[in-house]
């Protein structure tokens, strides 16, 4: 997310970052390096502007000047000013409504609007521990209707049934007339997308807000637009009042121009951001861990937060009750620990979160990115005989060859993994003492490709 963008302002700023003393010339230069940046990023050109004047207004003056490390101060000023453009601070869903509270989707066909019913289902029934009720006003797609009921029935949210033949103001009255009855906490109504924005669709859409008057109505639009992205936004946004954005698709944009443009050219927050086709890959969005992110800073909170999140507690507990015992860490339990990473969104989505993740080696990224590396590690365990996983040790040469050819790699990656596996074995010991993030963190580097450590360490 956002690789382009930060790789080239971490570049341009790091040349400024050890400057006992800025000058004109040299701020102009960095301010230049900026704009291109942000301009290869598809960032709207009149943010571009507003950006770098306010940057430079700031640097230029007293703030800069009277610092004791004008080069840091520098970033300091960038990194706020992103901020201020993404939106400063995350404004979470305003659901304080006689219940049902309605939440209403719009957007265009193809940016991800009916997986996001789901995924917002989701979020709310696991996180926010809502009823949630959901319902498809789209009835130019008999096959959106279905796709939301087998979602809903994915995510554990109910469904309300509709067809083809009803009008979507129709199908909304009567789901919002269920959910009161069953006394469900949220609605949330998918409605029909269009290949480009059209005056038809806009009435429809406008009656049926006006039928709903939802507490929130939520633009879902695709990150790989752009600052298209962020026209489409205004278009609708003169058409029906947001309330806020859902950005998707934003794992596979490089650039990160919509997330930059959309608030400045809208006035909208962006409320969530899709990071992935799974149910669960939906992220409030935070401008501030978002812009320290983008400067290579890292996201600990949210790293944090994920932790808390994925990890299974009990089984954590148990892990943690045996090791204390002396029961040791065997190939059972690293197996385990291999696929809590997978609930957290795998290696690499932990390690963009942390700080200088940038400076690591490309290679070895390209290894964690594409999922091979957990996923080889798994198949060499599962070749392994419950023996074999309890007793490590038993593991020679031809029990080697065996396992290799089982799981399709070669004996050099059953050695590497044995190695890895090991290094989690000490890290294990020493945590069964005391525990703690940083501990864990430490440990995690024995999973990584070998030569990569994590930042910092």
């Amino acid at each position: 997310m956002f690789e382009n963008l930060s790789d080239r302002l971490s570049r341009t700023l790091k040349n400024i970052s050890g400057r006992g003393r800025l000058t004109e010339d040299n701020i102009k230069e960095t301010l230049r390096e900026v704009r291109m940046a942000l301009l290869e990023a598809d960032v709207a050109l009149p943010v571009v502007r507003e950006f770098v004047n306010s940057v430079k207004e700031r640097a230029v003056g007293q703030e800069v000047s009277k610092s004791l490390s004008p080069g840091q101060a520098f970033i300091k000023i960038v990194q706020s000013e992103l901020e201020r453009a993404m939106g400063e601070a995350n404004e979470a869903l305003d659901l304080a409504a006689t219940p049902p509270a309605v939440i209403m989707m719009a957007g265009l066909q193809g940016a991800g609007k009916t997986t996001s019913v789901a995924k917002l289902g989701k979020l709310l029934r696991t996180r926010h521990k809502k009823s949630v009720l959901v319902v498809s006003a789209d009835v130019y797609r008999p096959a959106a209707i279905k796709q939301l009921e087998t979602l809903a029935t994915e995510v554990d949210v109910e469904f309300f049934p509709s067809d083809v033949s009803q009008k979507p103001v129709d199908i909304a009255k009567a789901a919002i007339s269920h959910a009161k009855l069953k006394f469900i906490d949220v609605v949330i109504v998918d409605t029909a997308g269009r290949l480009h924005v059209d005056e038809a669709m806009m009435d429809e859409i406008k009656a049926l807000h006006a039928t709903v008057n939802p507490v929130e109505t939520l633009f879902v639009v695709d990150a790989m637009t752009g600052q298209d992205a962020a026209n489409t936004a205004k278009a609708f946004n003169e058409a029906l009042p947001l309330t806020g954005v859902i950005l998707t698709k934003v794992d596979g944009d490089a650039r990160g121009g919509a997330a930059l443009s959309i608030r400045n050219i809208t006035g909208k927050p962006i409320k969530f951001l899709g990071v992935g086709e799974k149910t669960d890959a939906l992220e409030p969005f935070h401008p501030d861990r978002i812009a320290s992110r983008i400067l290579g800073m890292g996201d600990v909170l949210s790293l944090i937060e994920e932790v808390e999140r994925g990890v299974d507690k009990d089984k954590a507990m148990k892990l943690a009750s045996k090791v204390k015992s002396g029961g040791g860490f065997d190939l059972e339990d690293f197996r385990e620990q291999l696929q809590q990473m997978k609930n957290m969104g795998g290696m690499m989505n932990m390690l963009e979160k942390l700080p200088g993740v940038g400076q690591l080696p490309p290679e070895a990224l390209a290894q964690v990115q594409d999922g091979k590396m957990t996923g080889q590690m798994e198949a060499i365990i599962n070749s392994m005989t419950s023996k074999e996983r309890k007793n490590p040790d038993l593991i020679k040469g031809s029990r080697k060859r065996r396992i290799a050819l089982g799981s399709g790699t070669q004996i050099q990656d059953v050695n590497r993994l044995l190695k890895q596996f090991t290094q989690m074995q000490k890290m294990m010991k020493k945590m069964s003492a005391k525990g703690g993030m940083k501990k864990m963190m430490r440990g995690m580097s024995g999973m990584l490709p070998p030569g990569m450590k994590f930042p910092g360490r």
